[in-house]
């Protein structure tokens, strides 16, 4: 059984007055299994909210609007700028918002989606993206040539990252990566022409060729794990490149697919910890040009990190003073990369 809602012919106009109206003016839907596919949209301009049902029937998976009879590109000519998407959806399909390039600049994901399939959000005009905890997969192309994207943090959850994934993100400048993807794709971060620092999680143990290529101002690369496989294209044209990597993981040389590898491995010198001319401050040693990022919090029950200082080692110990102490009933602290 098929219902479709907007772009309907004549004779299912006695099923549709089921449905609310507004409802009926947007969206297309087809029906199967006790679960609705939401196929199109013709609505008006602004922010779209997808619903969670229609009639006491779930909306459970987002069709691919390309092959659709209303493609939510043509929603763009409309001035479509967001489109939120509730907990009850599990599956976006392929290319389902390919392509909106001069609108769809925000997406809210629920949190019941698995996967983010091939080419799903590519060509868009997204500005930032927050990947939910229940996603699995990254498939090929899926944020590719996103240009106004900024940042993006791929959560624990992840597995997997396709090829292209993000490539040509021009405007990209950070990116992690969690610790449970295994591989990442060809050419995944191909051409991110802004980007500067990747952190990549303990579970990685291949990239594959051409995946940070031409990223021109890559300047930091930090592994959290052992050192994967990769291929020797990995960091082509990214002259500027050195890869960091963490005391007590293996596998690693003085070089990593033709970049610097340097062992990251600042410490706080415990007996140097205490009060000098009314500031608190303490020694920080380590090897030689690392940048390093003094961070303070308040309470370790639930941290909330804030940056206070970036300093570069010069191979003496580094003395770090917070002038601001006495304004807290407690303070903690900790040194992480930039």
């Amino acid at each position: 059984m098929t219902l479709r809602i907007a772009c309907t012919p004549m004779p299912l106009i006695l099923l549709l007055l089921t449905l609310p109206p507004v409802l009926q003016a947007q969206f297309a839907y087809s029906y199967n299994n006790g679960a609705l596919t939401i196929t199109g949209y013709t609505g008006s301009a602004g922010a779209v909210v997808i619903p969670s049902e229609v009639n006491g029937v779930p909306v459970v998976s987002m069709g691919d609007f390309a092959l659709s009879p209303c493609p939510v590109r043509q929603a763009c000519e409309s001035g479509v700028t967001s489109v939120t998407i509730p907990d009850s959806v599990t599956n976006i399909s392929a290319g389902a918002f390919y392509n909106c390039n001069d609108c769809l600049t925000n997406v809210t994901i629920g949190d019941g989606v698995t996967s983010i399939a091939d080419n799903t959000f590519e060509g868009c005009s997204l500005t930032s993206i927050t990947i939910p905890d229940s996603v699995t997969t990254i498939g090929q192309s899926a944020f590719q040539q996103c240009g106004l994207l900024t940042s993006v943090t791929i959560p624990n959850s992840v597995n997997s990252i396709g090829e292209n994934a993000f490539s040509g993100c021009s405007s990209l400048t950070t990116v992690t990566i969690g610790n449970s993807v295994i591989s990442i794709g060809q050419a995944a971060f191909n051409g991110c022409t802004r980007l500067t620092s990747v952190t990549v999680g303990s579970g990685v143990t291949s990239i594959t060729n051409a995946t940070f290529q031409s990223c021109s101002t890559l300047a930091s690369v930090y592994f959290l794990g052992n050192a994967p496989t990769a291929d020797s294209s990995a960091f082509n044209g990214d002259n500027y490149a050195t890869v960091y990597h963490l005391p007590g993981t293996e596998g690693w040389g003085p070089f990593f697919a033709n970049r610097p590898a340097v062992l990251w491995n600042p410490q706080v010198q415990p007996g140097s910890f205490g009060v000098r001319t009314n500031q608190l401050g303490f020694n920080i040693t380590g090897t030689s040009n690392l940048s390093i990022l003094v961070e303070a919090c308040t309470s370790l029950a639930n941290p909330t990190w804030y940056a206070l200082q970036t300093n570069t080692l010069s191979g003496n110990p580094l003395y770090f003073t917070d002038p601001y102490w006495t304004n807290y009933a407690s303070r903690f602290y900790r040194v992480s990369w930039p």
